[in-house]
């Protein structure tokens, strides 16, 4: 059993790095799709409890039951939701991130050809949408195997990074040891990538968010409207992007297909997108090319 990654209270401190965005750029944005519907908690999949996280409907675990509720609510992600999602994106001739479980993609290669069409890059998302606080070492491996060989079947591409969401502390090692990630987003501790040691290796972590997430549709103190979900992200954009002007960051905008896909809140991404298009200087990018231009101009 590993103790987990460093706490690190310091980080880059008061003189954070000039990341050298391309072109200047005063902020990089990346905008994510979790794809995790039918990788869920499931009893139907043999799980002691159905799904309680990111429903529209408020739940707990039921222990033995099905909650035929949540287990709607991720469904209309798949069938709905993505697919509206990937229209505002493919029109816009915008980059997205898929952090893909892959479980999820195996039960809709639709999804996993039409993002792969759209040039999308992935992240491993699990094998499965899952806790894995206290899964055992070797199963865990499996399931990173699983989902790397699953991506790579489904959509012609490996994925270079990695994302558990509620990870082990054995996650990091096992990431690192599988030797062909460049970077994991299991942190939410800086607004830029930065290096850690992982038993004697050079790794890259791009931190995910979940406060730029519409994961908060689900929680108290949350997005209760779409109206609200665009006011954070304007906001969190233009506070990054003046800051830019000296100190660029990077701003990581996270989405669901259950949530965000929603008719009522479909609005808020696309008034989103308009805000930053109608800036300069600014780089939309996909995740893989924040890794690949770290390592070219900040490998030390």
């Amino acid at each position: 059993m590993s103790d987990g990654p460093t706490r690190d209270f310091i980080g880059y401190g008061r003189t954070p790095p000039d990341p050298k965005w391309p072109g200047n750029a005063r902020l990089a944005l990346n905008i994510i799709l979790n794809y995790e519907e039918g990788a869920e908690y499931s009893i139907l999949d043999g799980d002691p409890h159905s799904e309680s996280m990111l429903s529209e409907v408020a739940a707990h675990p039921l222990v033995g039951e099905r909650n035929l509720n949540v287990e709607s609510s991720y469904e209309y992600g798949s069938r709905v939701g993505v697919w509206r999602i990937l229209r505002v994106f493919a029109e816009r001739q915008l980059p997205l991130t898929i952090y893909g479980v892959g479980a999820a993609l195996e039960r809709n290669p639709a999804v996993a050809e039409e993002t792969a069409r759209m040039d999308c890059d992935y992240v491993g998302h699990g094998w499965r949408w899952i806790d894995y606080h206290n899964m055992p070492v070797e199963e865990e491996r499996e399931h990173i195997k699983l989902c790397v060989e699953t991506i790579q079947k489904l959509t012609g591409n490996r994925p270079m990074g990695w994302f558990t969401g509620r990870p082990s502390n054995n996650t990091r090692r096992l990431v690192v040891e599988e030797g062909g990630f460049l970077y994991d987003c299991d942190a939410i501790n800086d607004d830029l990538p930065y290096w850690v040691d992982v038993d004697g290796k050079h790794h890259l972590v791009i931190c995910h968010t979940f406060d730029s997430n519409d994961g908060r549709f689900t929680r108290g103190q949350g997005f209760a409207t779409a109206e609200h979900w665009f006011t954070y992200m304007r906001d969190a954009f233009d506070w990054l992007y003046q800051e830019g002007e000296l100190a660029p960051k990077l701003l990581t905008v996270a989405m669901h297909c259950r949530m965000i896909g929603r008719p009522g809140r479909i609005s808020a991404l696309t008034r989103f997108l308009d805000h930053v298009e109608s800036h300069k200087d600014v780089w939309f990018c996909r995740r893989v090319e924040i890794a690949q231009h770290w390592y070219k101009h900040h490998a030390d």
